[in-house]
């Protein structure tokens, strides 16, 4: 079906579970404005449920890391052809990339190029390495929602239109969790001893490189607290499969839930995991955490030599300070990481200067994203109309 202004319709890439979360909650706004759009593309289940028509699996795209892409490289290609074919084929009102830049961008350049407006959700860290892509963002999109308020100076900069939407996650949040429903809801209300939540990642890699360190540093922590418990999410039966085979061979034990990442952040004492959205989420659920995380090698070579800020996780970057303790690649071993998830739990209660923190960076990103993100897409085409005419 053709795009016209009574049947609008909206491509939307989204290529990781983080992007899920964005694309349902924006999908469902613009359904306010627009219930007779069509929305299709490549998207999860969260997306699906609002009626999208996803392509392929979303979970094909869900790949990170320089060289871990390599291996995927002709499929990611074969993919991302289909997409813009299918846009050349059947014009949308706009295409929309949900992160993921290195699949979306060059997307969103050609099909800019062939007159069809083209929307980035997610900032890409510029600010924070390989700040030449400013150039290339430039030539690629006619809106960047930007999620943080700290990544609008460089747009600006360059004269890109830009919105600051806040996040999905700081709407979705109540400003105070119930820890004890949470425990009720998991089954672990009856823990006596610290509960700690270990996060190891979604993705396949990232769980077969972090998990054996977290359930190393779990066992070490069993050693200085006899009577801790830990409590594991997993994203799928694929992941919980993996996790549940690796703590068979190891000398401690962990519930481990299917999904539920949030009420077992919400229920534990303080959280274990790896850099990315869940230090957010750990942040705006209040939790004290340690994050870490450990790259292969050649993408840690390569990685560290580009980046330009001195954090990697997104409180300590939201607050422009060592909010919370980083542990990447080699210092991420088992005892550091259990000495300091101790220390930092032991630590947080009393702090409430952190706390005060963690709930104004909440505050700043409590801006209703999706409504906000649609508000600003809707203006887009608006302008565009009034420019054919």
């Amino acid at each position: 079906m053709s795009s016209d202004a009574l049947t609008p319709r909206f491509v939307i890439v989204a290529g990781e579970a983080s992007g899920d979360i964005l694309g349902a909650n924006l999908i469902a706004s613009l359904k306010k404005k627009c219930p007779n759009a069509i929305f299709e593309g490549i998207g999860g289940p969260l997306m699906e449920a609002q009626g999208f028509q996803s392509m392929v699996p979303m979970d094909r795209l869900s790949v990170m890391g320089l060289v871990e892409v390599l291996g995927r490289l002709s499929e990611l290609l074969k993919i991302r052809k289909r997409v813009y074919e299918h846009c050349i084929a059947q014009p949308p009102t706009v295409f929309i990339g949900i992160d993921s830049p290195d699949f979306t961008l060059p997307l969103e350049r050609k099909l800019k190029d062939k007159n069809i407006l083209a929307v980035h959700y997610v900032s890409p860290s510029v600010w924070a390495w390989r700040q030449k892509r400013i150039f290339k963002i430039k030539k690629s999109v006619d809106l960047m929602l930007s999620l943080f308020p700290f990544e609008m100076p460089i747009y600006e900069k360059h004269h890109i239109p830009v919105e600051c939407v806040g996040h999905t996650l700081a709407d979705e949040i109540p400003l105070e969790c119930d820890r004890e429903l949470a425990r009720k809801q998991l089954g672990a209300d009856s823990v006596k001893g610290p509960l700690f939540a270990i996060l190891p990642g979604s993705r396949r890699g990232e769980v077969e490189r972090l998990a054996p360190l977290f359930i190393s540093s779990m066992e070490k922590i069993l050693e200085q607290e006899p009577n801790a418990q830990f409590i594991i999410p997993a994203i799928n039966d694929e992941r919980k499969q993996q996790i549940t085979a690796l703590l068979s061979e190891a000398k401690v034990a962990a519930m481990v839930v299917d999904g539920q990442s949030r009420d077992v952040m919400i229920a534990s004492d303080a959280i274990l995991l790896a850099s990315g959205t869940a230090a957010l989420e750990a942040m705006l659920v209040k939790r004290p955490m340690v994050v870490a995380y450990r790259f292969t090698k050649v993408t840690y070579a390569i990685m560290s030599r580009m980046i330009k800020v001195p954090y990697v996780s997104l409180p300590n970057l939201l607050a422009n300070r060592l909010l919370v303790p980083e542990l990447i690649q080699d210092d991420a071993t088992p005892d550091r990481l259990a000495e300091t998830l101790l220390s930092t739990w032991k630590d947080f209660e009393a702090d409430q200067n952190i706390q005060k923190i963690y709930l104004d960076l909440h505050l700043m990103l409590k801006k209703q994203a999706g409504e906000t993100a649609a508000n600003a897409i809707m203006n887009l085409i608006e302008q565009k109309k009034r420019e054919e005419q």
